[in-house]
């Protein structure tokens, strides 16, 4: 039966910061996540279906960031949109209002890359510039354990919801529709 840990062999994130993006072990090291724990993945498998499916972790159990734009007029607000992986953000409506935007798209991959140092598809909330908004649905924020990028495709992170909204800039929300 699947769970948050899966098959994985997880570690205390402190014993292998390498693993991770540089802002990650960074904001760790500054006293983000305490007690996350860190497992080693095939970067191959870092895709939510294909990660939970070869690590027997529960998809309830794991939590997607994406990086959005919102935009009113000259005004650009980049976020962090944590939510399960089983269900979606209400990018269109309920962010998009939250940002005071008129319109909200997702952020250009290459340019996420380049100013947080992490990895497409390993994207996470721990270690983003602190002048970002990072919006966790409610669900998250009240998980146990959930499972979330580590800021590369090749590892995740185990985390209480609690920690995540401890977060630099993180504001808790219903950001799916129920």
């Amino acid at each position: 039966m699947p769970t948050p840990q899966g098959t994985l062999d997880w570690t205390a994130l402190t014993d292998d910061p390498d693993a991770v993006a540089p802002a990650v072990a960074d904001a760790v090291r500054a006293g983000a996540v305490p007690t996350a724990r860190l497992a080693r993945i095939d970067p191959e498998l870092s895709d939510t279906a294909a990660f939970c499916e070869a690590y027997d972790v529960d998809v309830q159990a794991t939590a997607n960031c994406v990086i959005v734009q919102g935009r009113r007029g000259e005004r650009v607000t980049t976020a962090a949109v944590l939510v399960l992986a089983a269900d979606r953000a209400d990018i269109n409506t309920t962010v998009r209002k939250h940002l005071d935007a008129r319109k909200v798209s997702f952020a250009d991959q290459e340019e996420t890359e380049q100013i947080t140092g992490m990895t497409s598809g390993g994207i996470t909330p721990v270690g983003l510039p602190e002048d970002w908004p990072v919006l966790i649905d409610r669900a998250v924020a009240d998980a146990e354990a959930v499972v979330i990028g580590a800021g590369r495709r090749g590892a995740k992170l185990l985390v209480s919801g609690a920690e995540l909204a401890a977060l630099p800039g993180a504001e808790v929300l219903d950001l799916v529709r129920r």
